[in-house]
């Protein structure tokens, strides 16, 4: 074997294309259903028919390999890329969507981990960096939007708004144990969002009192 065609056998990917993405969905999988503290590599591996070495070399810890299965799998919590014109119409678009927070398996999966972002410093960074904050970004791209077009008051506080929605499902679903449907998003959405992100601004409120 020559050096250039050495080179390239050593280079190569050691797991790659659907047989990555099998390993991925079955990860996803055990996930919804054991939970982030039980799950384990061997099952994974058992699951997915793979050896525990080729997700080892793929993957350094359990850690890497749920993250990477939650941005990557087959039927992972996703947030809708959504630019409909409206904020109400945006905001539906993000939490209904198949696979969106209303989804049964996405709402297995966030209940899955929530335990593990207080036990597990290494998943719960990990989780944030690559998860949590790119949804968020995402989402208040769709507040600065609505404010742009003027839907909402200048002086609210985005990064607090954008909180909204996700934190009133969560806890309705996991701390209230109380089903979540795209009819009940609609309301919160209708009843609790609009009006806290459409209110007239403290600003306007004492400029028309001192007149």
């Amino acid at each position: 074997m020559n050096l250039r065609r050495r080179s390239k056998t050593l280079t190569r990917p050691r797991c790659e294309g659907s047989r990555e993405h099998e390993i991925l969905d079955a990860t996803l999988s055990l996930l919804a259903r054991v939970g982030y503290d039980r799950l384990t590599l061997d099952a994974v591996a058992t699951a997915a028919k793979a050896s525990k070495a080729t997700l080892y070399r793929r993957w350094a810890s359990k850690a890497e390999l749920v993250i990477d299965a939650i941005e990557r799998a087959k039927g992972a919590p996703q947030v809708a890329d959504a630019d409909t014109g409206t904020l109400r119409g945006d905001l539906v678009a993000m939490a209904c969507h198949a696979h969106g927070m209303t989804d049964e398996t996405s709402l297995a999966i966030f209940a899955s981990v929530i335990t593990a972002l207080h036990r597990d410093r290494e998943f719960s960074e990990a989780f944030q960096k690559r998860f949590l904050l790119p949804k968020a970004a995402q989402a208040r791209t769709v507040y600065e939007r609505a404010r742009d077009r003027g839907e909402i008051s200048p002086d609210v506080d985005l990064d607090l708004l954008s909180e909204v929605l996700g934190a009133v499902i969560l806890h309705r679903s996991f701390v209230l144990q109380r089903p979540v449907d795209n009819d009940t998003v609609e309301r919160i959405i209708d009843e609790i969002v609009m009006p806290a992100a459409t209110r007239t601004s403290n600003h306007a409120t004492t400029t028309s009192q001192g007149r």
